[in-house]
C-alpha cells in the first residue's frame, strides 16, 4: 500500500491533509494483476442495506470503551471514524481514534488491539489483507459503493468522456494535471493515456495540493481544467467538478468500502455494532463532510471533532436516521 503523507499547501492551504491520500492509493500499483480475481471475489458486490435495522430500542452495551483505527492520509477514514465517534459518544461511549498505516491497522484489528476500522477497500485494494486476516475479522458491512479513480473536469467544460480530450485538448490548455509520482492514481493514469490516445496532452505529475490549487485557480480565472481525481474526495463538494466517462474502463473498476471489526466485537458491543452497520454515506454526504473537515475554506484538517459537530448541526436528522437504520 502506498505511503501517504499530509502535505500542507502554504499558498492556499488547499489540501490541508494532503490527500495524496485516499484516492491516490485507492487502486494499488498492481491492481491490474488482481482484476480477474476481483471479478470472482466474494467481495465483488456490495449491498449497503444488508444487516441494517433499527438500533434505537436496543439495550445499552455494558462495555463503553471503543477504539477505532483510521488510516494515515485517507480522508474518508478519518471522516467516518470521527463521525461515528460523535454518534457513539452521544450514546454514552468513550471513543478513541488511533492513526495507522493500512498494514498495521489491519494487524491491530486482527490482534484485537483495535475494535474496528472503517476503511476496508474491496475487492482489489485490500484483498491481500483479507486473505491474510479475514478469519480474524468481522465484516460490519459496506457503507460506500462508488470508490473509484477518475479524470475530472470543471462542470461547464465541453468534454464528456476521457476520449474527448484527444480532440478537445486545446480547450484544456493541452494539459492533464496529476498528483504524486508514486500514487496508484498516477500509475493507473499512465496506463489510461495510451488507451485513449492522449499523447497530445502534457501529463503534469506534481502533488495533490498542487492539483487542488490548480483547480482553485482555474475556477477563479474562469478557465477549463482536467485533473486526475478520485472518489470519495471533498473537491467534488468544494468545486463544481464532474468525472469524465470512462467507457474503456481504463481507470479501473469501482470498489466498495467496508467496516471490519475484531473478532468478538459484535458480542461485546451489540448495540454499537448495529449503529456501525447502519452507516451508509452517499457521495453528497461524504464529500460535504470531508469538505467541512479538510477544505481550506473550512477546518482544513485542524479540528476533526469540531468539523463533525458543525456538519451534524447542518444535517440534524443524520444521527436519528443512522441509529434507526433509515440512511
Amino acid at each position: 500500500m502506498f505511503k501517504k503523507s499530509r502535505v500542507f499547501a502554504s499558498m492556499l492551504a488547499v489540501g490541508a491533509l494532503a490527500l495524496s491520500a485516499c484516492g491516490a492509493s485507492n487502486t494499488s500499483s498492481d491492481s491490474g494483476s488482481k482484476s480477474n480475481d476481483a471479478a470472482s471475489s466474494k467481495w465483488a458486490n456490495c449491498d449497503m442495506h444488508k444487516g441494517v435495522k433499527d438500533a434505537s430500542s436496543e439495550k445499552a452495551d455494558a462495555k463503553k470503551d471503543i477504539t477505532i483505527g483510521a488510516f494515515n492520509g485517507w480522508d474518508e477514514s478519518f471522516a467516518t471514524a470521527h463521525l461515528l465517534k460523535a454518534v457513539l459518544e452521544k450514546d454514552g461511549y468513550t471513543v478513541n481514534i488511533k492513526a495507522f498505516e493500512a498494514a498495521p491497522g489491519y494487524t491491530g484489528v486482527a490482534q484485537g488491539d483495535i475494535d474496528f476500522l472503517t476503511d476496508g477497500w474491496l475487492p482489489v485494494t485490500h484483498a491481500d489483507y483479507l486473505k491474510k486476516y479475514g478469519d480474524k475479522l468481522e465484516d460490519l458491512g459496506c457503507w460506500y459503493d462508488n470508490a473509484k479513480l477518475t479524470i475530472a473536469v470543471n462542470k461547464d467544460s465541453p468534454a464528456q468522456s476521457i476520449g474527448d480530450l484527444k480532440k478537445m485538448g486545446d480547450k484544456y490548455d493541452n494539459k492533464l494535471i496529476g498528483i504524486e509520482a508514486g500514487a496508484g492514481l498516477t500509475k493507473q493514469t499512465k496506463k489510461a493515456i495510451p488507451e485513449y490516445g492522449l499523447d497530445n496532452l502534457e501529463y503534469t505529475i506534481s502533488s495533490t495540493p498542487a492539483m487542488l490549487a490548480a483547480i482553485k485557480k482555474s475556477q477563479a480565472d474562469g478557465t477549463n481544467i482536467a485533473v486526475t481525481l478520485w472518489r470519495p474526495h471533498w473537491a467534488y463538494a468544494a468545486f463544481p467538478m464532474r468525472d469524465l466517462k470512462d467507457p474503456k474502463g481504463a481507470m479501473g473498476g469501482k470498489e466498495f468500502i467496508h467496516t471490519f471489526a475484531r473478532t468478538g466485537f459484535q458480542d461485546d458491543f451489540p448495540k454499537a455494532s448495529q449503529i456501525v452497520k447502519n452507516l451508509i454515506l452517499s457521495d453528497e454526504n461524504l464529500s460535504s463532510l470531508e469538505n467541512v473537515m479538510f477544505g481550506d475554506d473550512n477546518f482544513a484538517g485542524k479540528d476533526n471533532d469540531a468539523a463533525v459537530a458543525q456538519w451534524l448541526s447542518e444535517n440534524p436528522d443524520f444521527i436519528d436516521q443512522l441509529t434507526t437504520g433509515k440512511l
